[in-house]
């Protein structure tokens, strides 16, 4: 009406002032984005090719001996015996378990009714004597370097084409696995023709044991690290007569092989890998921001499906990395205990085997195990630590090379390089991450199902990639 006070007119110019805050939150955004680029430009630009200095180690027992170390390369054979049989028996007998919560799966570790049924096949059912004969159709070796037994099984193609020479490809394993897990994806490298791939590339394949796993010695002195390992390695190469080879690795054997790459770049063919510890990298910065701009960081519709939400990746990253704390900082002491029950180091190893292969398997009441492994796989992986036992000096291994900055972590890797990304891996690397740290990136793969333990999950898949870039590599 005339003459009444109009109300004011506040709703306009409080909607000018949301789209200003919105506008002005996007350019911040960019802004942030643009400035992280510079900085990762920057960061990356600014290396320069280094190699790590070879040297010489010592970690066999007391004073390095006046006289020469013996090179002989031993034949050796994988044994067993009644009594090493009737220990295990017996202590499988009275193993004391806990009951699980009610509808607690996978969720509080390893559940101890589905271990029950491992027990079970593991005291009755179970066949120790023929894995044995299984782990012997492979040739094993020892030879002594750097005053340790290194075990290695060296596996020559059966039926080589007229007129082809084989690769020398070095396979290196991680924790909690052992040379074993490369048993199926051996005949696949080494005999493709007869396992339903072309001929055109035969490999010659070396699985050694890191020390301190399975049958290689472990080291007595501190320190023996990723980088000793690599320098191991190398030398037993040469000492089979190979100036030059290509070498795989995930897990611990991505480290390893990686430290080789940057030891010796002139001896290594060629690099590949089915994971990477990429400390140094500036890319993780954009997380926050990679849901809304992964185009401007390089991240593919494939990668932000594996990334995101990074909410779920992170708790997930948390819940498995428990064992990682412990093993890096006191490893002796959970060691004493997994060393002396059998029933304890299975339920400790093959939870890994569980939701490494599938975060998801722990929703489930038998961890998906046998979903993806046989039983006797897996025990044979579990003998491996336990006949020999090697868990605790196995578990050094994370003491030795986490809590400190290491020269590698800063440095590139200028080699040849192949990446297999398997989906179910415990964190998943997109191209531009990889390339960070290998710049010389020539194949790239988003690998369509598969975790952790690659080789022993996969075989074919990975033996498929490792082909692919070797293919690459040699036609460059």
């Amino acid at each position: 009406m005339v003459g009444e006070p109009q109300e004011p007119q506040m709703w306009p110019s409080v909607g000018l002032r949301l789209r200003k805050n919105v506008q002005g939150v996007m350019w911040l955004e960019i802004l942030l984005a643009s400035v992280l680029g510079f900085v990762i430009y920057w960061f990356v630009s600014k290396d320069k090719e280094e190699t790590l200095p070879l040297e010489d180690g010592w970690w066999g027992p007391g004073v390095r001996p006046t006289a020469g170390e013996d090179k002989s390369i031993r034949p050796f054979k994988v044994e067993t015996s009644d009594e090493e049989i009737n220990d295990l028996h017996q202590r499988i007998d009275r193993v004391r378990l806990t009951p699980p919560l009610e509808d607690s799966r996978f969720h509080y570790g390893f559940n101890s009714n589905y271990l029950k049924k491992i027990i079970s096949y593991w005291r009755n059912e179970f066949d120790w004597r023929k894995q044995v004969e299984i782990l012997n159709k492979y040739p094993h070796f020892k030879t002594k370097i750097e005053g340790l037994d290194i075990h290695f099984i060296h596996v020559k193609p059966p039926n080589l084409p007229s007129g082809q020479t084989p690769k020398p490809l070095l396979m290196v394993h991680g924790w909690p696995g052992s040379f074993y897990e490369f048993y199926k994806i051996i005949p696949f490298l080494t005999d493709p023709k007869n396992h339903g791939l072309s001929d055109e590339h035969v490999f010659e394949v070396i699985c050694p044991s890191i020390p301190g796993y399975s049958f290689s010695e472990a080291s007595s002195k501190k320190g023996f690290n990723s980088v000793a390992t690599a320098r191991i390695f190398y030398k037993l190469m040469l000492r089979l007569g190979f100036q030059k080879f290509y070498i795989q690795g995930g897990d611990w054997g991505a480290l390893i092989c990686t430290n080789m790459a940057q030891l010796v770049p002139s001896h290594i063919k060629g690099l590949h890998l089915n994971m990477a510890l990429i400390l140094r990298n500036f890319y993780t910065l954009t997380l926050p921001l990679g849901r809304c701009f992964g185009g401007l960081f390089g991240y593919t519709e494939r990668d932000m499906e594996l990334i995101y939400p990074f909410k779920k990746i992170f708790f997930s990253l948390l819940r498995e990395s428990g064992y990682l704390h412990i093993q890096s900082t006191k490893p002796d002491t959970v060691g004493c205990a997994l060393n002396d029950s059998p029933v304890g180091l299975a339920a400790y190893i093959l939870e890994k085997f569980s939701t490494w292969t599938n975060s998801e398997f722990r929703d489930l009441e038998d961890g998906g195990l046998e979903r993806k492994f046989s039983l006797d796989d897996l025990l044979t992986g579990i003998m491996l630590y336990w006949t020999t036992g090697t868990i605790t000096s196995s578990q050094r291994f994370y003491k030795e090379n986490l809590g400190q900055v290491n020269k590698h972590e800063m440095l590139k890797v200028y080699v040849p390089t192949g990446f297999a990304a398997f989906p179910c891996e415990l964190m998943h690397l997109p191209e531009k991450w990889v390339k960070t740290k290998y710049p010389n990136l020539i194949s790239y793969s988003y690998m369509p199902r598969g975790g952790h333990f690659a080789a022993f999950e996969e075989p074919e898949l990975l033996a498929q990639d490792i082909r692919k870039f070797v293919g690459l590599q040699e036609r460059q």
